[in-house]
Formats: C-alpha cells, structure tokens, sequence
C-alpha cells in the first residue's frame, strides 16, 4: 500500500503540471493578434463563438415577453371589479380567471360564477371574453347550471374595461 504522504505529493504534482501547463498560451499575451477596443475585442469573441450574452433573451428578438401581472391594467381591472367574490381558479399566463360559485344570503338558492378570458393584452372591447353561469339548487342534490344571458356581461365587460383604460391612463401619466 502506498503511504498517504506520497499520494498528496503525486496529487500535488498533477495540479501544478496542469496549472503551468494552462499558462501557455493566455489569449492577452500577443497583442498584436487582439483590438485594442474592448468592444471590438468582444464583437470579434461572438463572432468566433468564444462568448455569450446574458442580454440576448431579453432584447425583444429572441424569447419571449415576461410582464408581472400588476403591469397588465385589462389583468388588475378585473380583479379589482370581481374583489368581491371567490376565485376558483386564476392564471394570468393561461389568461383566465375564473370565480368560484357566489350567492348572497338572500339567494341562497341561486349563484352565479364568472369566467374571464384574455384575448389580447391591449385594452379593446374584443380583448375580453366574459361568460357567466348561474346555479339554481331545489336542495344540495339537486342542481341546474345553465350560462346567464342578459346584460350582466356586457355591463361587466364596460366596467373592466373603463377602469384598465384608467389604469393604463394613470401608467402613461407617470412615465411621463
């Protein structure tokens, strides 16, 4: 068996040859073969396929758009509008929300749900997709769901969107 001693000394060994060895030939050495301008130095580095850049995904040709939620003003108008009933299910990158089943105490018998669909980020009266279903209940057993029809979404539709059109108003007011 070899002795501890002379292992650390051959591991020793292998590490300096190595590192001596990766001393040879260091790109700054000549400068002759390399620009002088740093930005040169790095457009010649990319073009040979020495380097990368971490700004690439996030220049807008490449990947795609990541925004918060918050900066979506159709996205908080709907949210503040529905403050007041459950949500069953919210996702802002599959661009839905939908509520969970709503009644007030006087109609306890009746509930309604409320689905909404992004179609665009733009605030425009086609970037919505409102649909609203109403549960009538005989007992707990006993249940009929059937999509409301009416002027309920339209009129929720009209108030989303005049309050993202304040919101995006307000965004423009303080980038300026």
């Amino acid at each position: 068996m070899i002795p501890f001693k002379y292992i650390r000394l051959l591991i020793l060994l292998l590490l300096s040859s190595f590192f001596l060895n990766a001393c040879n030939g260091i790109p700054g050495a000549d400068a002759r073969k390399y620009p002088a301008d740093p930005q040169k130095r790095i457009d010649k580095n990319m073009a040979e396929g020495k380097g990368f850049r971490l700004s690439k995904p996030f220049n807008g040709n490449n990947g795609g758009v990541f925004e918060f939620a918050s900066s979506n003003e159709l996205w908080r108008a709907s949210l503040d509008i529905l403050d007041f009933m459950p949500l069953a299910s919210v996702n802002y990158s599959g661009g839905i929300i939908i509520t969970d089943w709503y009644s007030t105490e006087k109609t306890s018998n009746e509930s309604i749900k409320i689905s909404i669909r992004f179609l665009s980020n733009e605030v425009r009266s086609d970037a919505l997709d409102i649909k609203i279903f109403n549960r009538t209940c005989v007992d707990l057993s006993n249940c009929v769901v059937s999509e409301k029809t009416g002027n309920i979404a339209p009129e929720l539709k009209v108030k989303i969107l005049k309050t993202a059109a304040i919101y995006k108003s307000e965004k423009k007011k303080k980038k300026k």
